[in-house]
């Protein structure tokens, strides 16, 4: 009875969840769905050996990973070519009337703005997921992609084996929550949903994930056997029978006019939707015709993408702002009315400095035309004049800083304007803020919000204080509790074990970057050898410019860094190089040059990857370059590597290189 209990109760809630997570239809309530899963759950722990592998609390995970396995993609997961008009649209659809020579149609869709992944199912049940990587190579995320719920862990009807590919997505009204409370709670806020999105899934801890409301929309089958499709439309048809959640509003059209006729259609349907689109994708529709068309190494032949221009949304400016950087730096910056722009809602964007402002004639109370710039940043990008009433105000930079009151000055040379209080409370926060952060001591859960409120509090005036927090200090304030008060201190006490690279980023010193921060660490070894440098030698050191030069040996000549520094020494943080970088690595002796944007993997992790192992990575390609690392939109360091006879490598050969020499 015991069995057949339980194979009711998995039956039971992977009907009820394909109801509220695919069809957007529940049929009980959301206590009845989490008692059923409870009993389930108490029934598999009581008798694991009944337990279905494909159990619906396989999405209750809960484990932490040590790093994602790499996996190999059977049928490459291949990216389209881009289209941003109208002629390139028909030079395509003159190409494939000139391969076919016979009748076609293609098959239109949205192009989903998220993270695409391939999901991979043996005797109908869902065994492996992973992310698109490089195209050829990806990471294992299927702890990940299982907390998921439209994905489906079984297939209503089994076949032997079957991959399909999807984009996995937040929804609009999810990502505004998700920063919301990521805002409450001091952490940084996401960009837009894409970059949550890809965040997310990459998370070590799967718990993680599972909070932050995943959804995917399935669009395509790489490998089936057991079942065979004409066409694109019909195979989407079948997974939409099996319980995945096909990507809406699929159509056919005859010719590349009616199809076009779609995309525009669906770009003025971008705003009411209720998932972010980037643009619109025009497919091939039968199968064998995909077949005879073919593929580049990068694109298929028989589909093509057709990118929206960055949405530019009309706005008014209520009011600007100055904002003091942690170097003095002051950005005007626009108070807007709240306006939704790609994926998020805006309501601040940056002015630059005065000379853009007064390029643009902005002034207050405009109207004006508003954009993200890479949909991330954004900036106004137009002023509507013949909409003025006479009433708008002429913005003037002020004499004083409007944080500490001091004077604010331009260096000759220079197109901001800098506070020059040496105490500014504006300053210290972003300095502190920036101490803080991922690239510098990584101290978690020291946010912009849990920074203000330790200096309100009296408790920060320095870097250095950080490490002088007790948690019975912390446990007073408002928003701490004595767990999440230790769990500060403990992330203080960790950053303390940090890398010298690490510290000098932290300490803020303008125009020394991760790169020039990790290359002074690695020259002179520890902060003391570091400090009796002269500027000479310090711009002696290959990459390290003059101005980065002088700037740092400014910075150590001043008696308050020098006393930072001195009570950063004696409060236990760590002053000397801890070289990672195996000399006798793989890499060892060779030089390389990376180009190009990688989906799953920054350029500066890749830099690290390769320093580990023993590589050295420069910033341009001569002829003494051993390998060029390219991703997508790889521009003139490609051509000049081609020019030169430089071995050019995708992610893929690089992590096969690597695999021939360990």
């Amino acid at each position: 009875m015991t069995q057949k209990k339980m194979k009711e109760l998995t039956e039971f809630l992977h009907y009820h969840a394909h109801r509220y997570y695919v069809l957007d239809d529940p049929e009980i309530s959301d206590y009845e769905y989490d008692m059923a899963l409870r009993e389930l759950a108490e029934l598999e722990a009581a008798h694991p050996e009944w337990k279905d592998p494909a159990s619906p609390t396989e999405r209750v995970v809960g484990q932490v990973l040590e790093g994602f396995d790499q996996v190999e993609h059977a049928v490459p997961m291949q990216s389209l070519t881009d289209a941003f008009s109208r002629e390139e649209v028909m030079e395509f659809d003159e190409r494939v009337k000139n391969a076919l020579g016979e009748p076609y149609a293609y098959g239109v869709e949205y192009k989903i703005d998220g993270l695409s992944v391939s999901l991979e199912y043996v005797d109908g049940v869902f065994t492996r997921g992973s992310t698109r990587g490089d195209g050829h190579v990806g990471e294992d995320v299927t702890q990940n992609l299982k907390t998921i719920h439209a994905i489906p862990l079984r297939l209503a009807s089994p076949i032997p084996f079957l991959e399909v590919r999807g984009e996995v997505f937040i929804g609009k009204e999810d990502f505004e929550k998700l920063n919301t409370e990521r805002e409450q709670a001091g952490e940084p806020l996401f960009a837009n949903p894409r970059n949550a999105a890809a965040g997310s899934l990459r998370q070590l801890d799967s718990s993680v994930c599972a909070k932050r409301h995943l959804d995917i929309f399935i669009f395509n089958i790489q490998q089936a056997e057991g079942v065979t499709f004409e066409s694109h439309c019909e195979s989407l048809h079948y997974l939409k029978d099996q319980g995945f959640k096909v990507v809406p509003g699929i159509r056919t059209y005859a010719t590349a006019e009616e199809a076009f006729g779609r995309v525009l259609e669906i770009g003025s349907e971008r705003e009411s939707l209720s998932f972010d689109i980037d643009g619109a994708v025009l497919k091939v529709d039968r199968l064998d015709q995909r077949k005879a068309l073919g593929s580049t190494s990068k694109c298929p032949r028989w589909a093509l993408a057709y990118k929206f221009p960055a949405e530019t949304k009309k706005t008014k400016l209520l009011d600007i702002v100055l904002q003091v950087g942690r170097t003095g730096a002051i950005t005007p910056n626009a108070v807007l009315e709240p306006v939704r722009v790609a994926g998020s809602t805006v309501q601040r964007a940056t002015l630059h400095n005065m000379d853009y402002i007064n390029e643009k004639d902005i002034r207050i109370g405009d109207s004006v035309y508003v954009r993200k710039a890479g949909d991330i940043i954004p900036e106004i990008t137009e002023v509507i004049k013949e909409e003025r009433t006479g009433e708008e105000k002429t913005f003037v930079m002020p004499k004083t800083c409007p944080e500490c009151g001091e004077k604010i000055e331009r260096v000759e040379g220079e197109a901001v304007y800098r506070c020059t209080g040496g105490n500014c409370p504006a300053q210290l926060m972003r300095n502190l803020e920036h101490f803080a952060s991922r690239n510098a001591m990584d101290i978690e859960g020291l946010g912009p919000a849990v920074v203000e409120q330790l200096m309100e509090a009296g408790l920060l005036h320095s870097a250095a204080d950080l490490f002088t927090l007790r948690s019975e200090q912390l446990v007073e304030l408002e928003r701490f509790g004595e767990k999440s008060a230790q769990n500060l201190i403990d992330a203080i006490c960790q950053a303390k074990t940090r890398d010298l690279s690490r510290l000098l980023f932290a300490l803020g010193i303008r125009l020394n970057g991760q790169r020039s921060s990790q290359i002074l660490a690695k020259a002179f070894g520890s902060m003391e050898n570091l400090m009796r440098q002269e500027k000479e030698t310090l711009s002696a050191i290959h990459e390290i410019g003059e101005k980065t030069a002088a700037n740092v040996y400014d910075y150590f000549q001043n008696p308050h860094n020098s006393e930072l520094i001195e009570r950063l020494k004696e409060a236990g943080v760590n002053m000397v190089h801890q070289s990672s970088v195996d000399a006798s690595g793989e890499l060892a002796g060779k030089k390389f040059v990376v180009t190009g944007r990688f989906e799953e993997l920054s350029r500066q992790e890749l830099t690290e990857l390769i320093e580990q192992k023993g590589g050295t990575v420069a910033g341009s390609v001569s002829k003494k370059t051993d390998y060029v690392i390219t991703g997508e939109e790889a521009g003139s360091k490609l051509d000049k590597a081609q020019a030169l006879g430089v071995t050019v490598l995708s992610l893929a050969e690089f992590y096969a290189l690597l695999d021939e020499n360990e």
